[in-house]
């Protein structure tokens, strides 16, 4: 009996493992269709013994975009979003950038990600999830071989929402980006409709 409920429970873990897939990630990240929070983002580079540390705040809307707000070193804002990335001027005003800059394709991974947009993933990426819905690593695999010169993989952990991203690049270098006191909220601000409105 005792070798039965053994051999009972050895058969449940691997199903249970597989309970948590990529649709479960995607839908429960988009249960959340406002989340705000600060970041803190690090670029660990060869040539450097310290890492390049940048800070801000950010809010994501689902289908609307990002807020990227740069405070420190210096002051940025962007906007990212299914049209591409805008940068807001020292006038207020919006200015598009241009598509093919390495920023800009990592800012689209970045929502792509955070919104959970696990099927636009898939379109350039092999994709591994590890873990349930309260601790779970999703690893990519780059599939083009535009992307395998850039990046050897990129590991997304979280629980509710994404916490951490880390994008390892073919030359040895990482970034490591960390998502501090994020949250859902009900209602974007004034400030934040005008930013998506522009």
């Amino acid at each position: 009996m005792r070798r039965l409920l053994i051999c009972l429970a050895l058969a449940v873990l691997p199903w249970s493992a597989r309970a948590f897939n990529l649709d479960d990630l995607q839908q429960q990240l988009r249960a959340t269709p406002i989340v705000r929070g600060h970041f803190v983002q690090q670029k660990f580079l060869r040539s450097l013994p310290q890492p390049l540390t940048s800070r801000g705040d950010f809010t994501l809307a689902a289908g609307r975009g990002l807020l990227w707000l740069l405070r420190s070193p210096i002051a940025q804002d962007l906007r990212i979003s299914a049209d591409g990335i805008a940068r807001r001027g020292p006038d207020g005003a919006w200015q598009a950038l241009p598509q093919h800059s390495g920023a800009g394709r990592e800012n689209r991974l970045f929502l792509s990600v955070l919104a959970g947009d696990t099927s636009g993933l898939r379109e350039n990426f092999d994709l591994s999830l590890s873990g349930g819905p309260d601790a779970w690593q999703l690893t990519l695999l780059p599939r083009s071989v535009l992307l395998r010169q850039i990046f050897e993989n990129i590991q997304i952990n979280g629980g509710r929402l994404v916490d951490r991203i880390e994008l390892r690049e073919v030359q040895g270098d990482r970034s490591v980006l960390q998502m501090v006191d994020a949250a859902s909220a009900d209602a974007l601000t004034p400030e934040e409709q005008r930013a998506f409105a522009d």
